[in-house]
This record gives C-alpha cells, structure tokens and sequence, in this order.
C-alpha cells in the first residue's frame, strides 16, 4: 500500500472530517430535498479539491445545491452565468482607472467573479471557448492573467460548471480535451412524486433557513491533505487503471462493445480521479483503506464525460453510463481480500 493513516493526529482528523461532513449533510437536508447522491459527489469534489461539471435540465436545483454547499462551509461563492457575449475580463477581472483624494489617477486592479473559493459557472456551453478558457486555466493553474500580471487565487477554489442537456441550439460544447479536467459529471435527475412535494411545500413559504457553519476552508483544505494519505493497494490502483484502459477502443484486450461504441476513451486522469475519489469515499464512509466498491461507486460519473461515443452508439441511444456498466461487468476485481 502506498501511504498511511496511522497517526493519532490524522486519525482525529479523520473523526472530525466524517462528524463534520455529517453536519454539512444535517443542513444541507434543512433546503435540499434528496439528491443524496448528487450531494455525495460535490462533497467529494470538496475534498479532492477538483472540478465538476453538474448536468440537469432546468430547476433541479442545480445552483441551489453549490450555493447552500458554500453557505455550510463559511466559503466565498460566485455564480457567473456564461452567455454568448460573456467576456474573458468579466470573468478574471479587468484594471481601472482610480482617482485618489489628491486627483491623480492609477490603474487599480479590479477582481472579477473568479475571485472565490467556490465558483458556480452557469450553463458554461453557452459561451465562446475564447471566454472558457480564461474559466479553465483559472482551474488548472489557480491563478489568472492580467494585462500581463499574475494573480493567485486564494485556496481552497473550486469550480462546479453546469449545463443544460436539452438546449443545444447556440451552444459551444466543451471539447473533450476541457471536459477531461473535471472530476465528475455529477448528474441531477428529477425526484419522486413523495419528494417533489416536499420542494413545492418548502419553496412557496418564506425560507428562514439559517445555517451554522462548523468547517470552514482551513478545515477543508487539512481534509485535501489527509485524502492524500489514505492508504490504496496495488490491486485496487490496478483495477482502477485496468477499468479505463477497457474504455479505449485501441487496447487489444477491449470488448467489442467498447470498439464499437467508443470513439475516443477515458485519460490517464480518469484513473487519477477514481483512486482520489476512493480515497475521499473512505474517508466519508469511516473506512481505513480504499476498497474496489469504492472505484465501482465513482465509474459512472468519473467516466461518463470522458467517454467519445460512435455515430453507431449515438443512433442506437447507447449512452456512456450503459458503456460504463458493461464495461464494469467485463472488468473483475483482482482476487484480494479488499471489497
């Protein structure tokens, strides 16, 4: 196993990682109606400290559930909503001109939206890749440029990008190059009958919902560090790697499936992302080391961005998580005592 959680500090880090997530979870169900899952996978993202993408038609509470996510965790949020004339300055910011008591004038730098710890970029295929790009190399680098100057952003940043499946018209697909940078598609479905009536009695009433937060990004960014720590076997880091070589139709050992509906497979970075998803899953869970339950949880919405389909799967509706599940049922866990 590659490293270890054994010290008495970074087991009380841990105790507090799981009782303070289980707070975040207690408040998040005082606004947020179910989407147990989806909820899991940002908390995830937190402490992996990725990127991800949140799919979901319309009023699913897509924005809601970033916005109240920050709110528990004492963070700074930004929502930038992205359309076709969104500039790259009104992402990073731009300088200005300042006149002092004395009525000198300078150029003062003015920060944009990129500037907090947890942005929300709304419906960000709805803008040109000149103006995703400032967005993504502010992920990638933690930092901007401009007019030639360097600034870093503060940590803990993240960024949850959302899009609308059913409106394509006037849209800019993210290439699979960028989509490849975030940690999850994290999908929102519609809830059950039961559930959806609990939304309507919450949201036609004053909201006096009120949080108090116990974390904050101090605490954040030490869980970040012990995630980093968390113990994986060999077997189970094979598994993960031996999962997304199987979605590459240009690997000899791929299914037939996988040649025929497969375009383009996932990246080393998918693997990446199983086995730090893994490990914060554990953590989450109260468990001492990574187990292939915890890479088979993450599959689906690891890879179901990464995954090009064939004009043959898309005229058959043959989705990317239909490809992730065959592809789990073709790959077997090595023989381990590990679940």
């Amino acid at each position: 196993m590659t490293s270890q959680i054994e010290s008495i500090d970074d087991l009380a880090l841990a105790e507090k990682l799981r009782s303070g997530l289980g707070h975040v979870r207690n408040e998040l169900a005082r606004r947020i109606v179910g989407q147990e899952n989806a909820l899991d996978q940002v908390l995830l993202t937190l402490l992996v400290g990725g990127n991800s993408i949140i799919t979901g038609v319309p009023g699913l509470a897509k924005t809601l559930i970033v916005h109240t996510m920050a709110q528990t965790l004492d963070l700074k949020f930004s929502r930038i909503q992205f359309t076709p004339d969104l500039m790259p300055s009104d992402i990073t910011g731009t300088d200005i001109i300042q006149e002092d008591a004395d009525g000198r004038r300078s150029l003062v730098f003015a920060p944009g939206p990129v500037f907090a710890n947890v942005v929300l970029a709304d419906e960000i295929n709805r803008t040109p890749p000149k103006t995703q790009a400032a967005l993504l190399e502010a992920m990638q680098e933690r930092r901007v440029t401009v007019q030639g100057k360097t600034f870093t952003l503060s940590p803990p940043f993240f960024v949850f990008a959302t899009q609308n499946p059913i409106e394509l018209e006037g849209t800019y697909p993210l290439p699979e190059a960028q989509l490849d940078r975030f940690m999850f598609d994290i999908v929102i479905d519609h809830l059950p009958e039961d559930q959806e009536m609990e939304v309507i009695r919450r949201t036609t009433v004053i909201d006096t919902v009120t949080f108090t937060p116990t974390l904050g990004a101090a605490d954040i960014i030490e869980f970040q560090k012990l995630v980093r720590r968390v113990p994986v076997a060999d077997d189970v880091v094979r598994y993960a790697v031996r999962l997304v070589r199987m979605t590459r139709p240009g690997e000899s050992a791929a299914p037939d499936f996988v040649k025929n509906w497969v375009e383009y497979g996932a990246s080393v970075r998918a693997a990446q992302y199983l086995i730090l998803g893994g490990k914060a899953r554990a953590l989450m869970l109260g468990h001492s080391h990574v187990g292939f339950d915890d890479i088979k949880a993450l599959a689906r919405p690891v890879l179901r961005h990464r995954l090009l389909r064939t004009f043959a799967a898309e005229s058959g509706r043959i989705t990317t998580d239909a490809i992730v599940d065959r592809v789990l049922e073709k790959v077997a866990p090595p023989p381990s005592n590990l679940r």
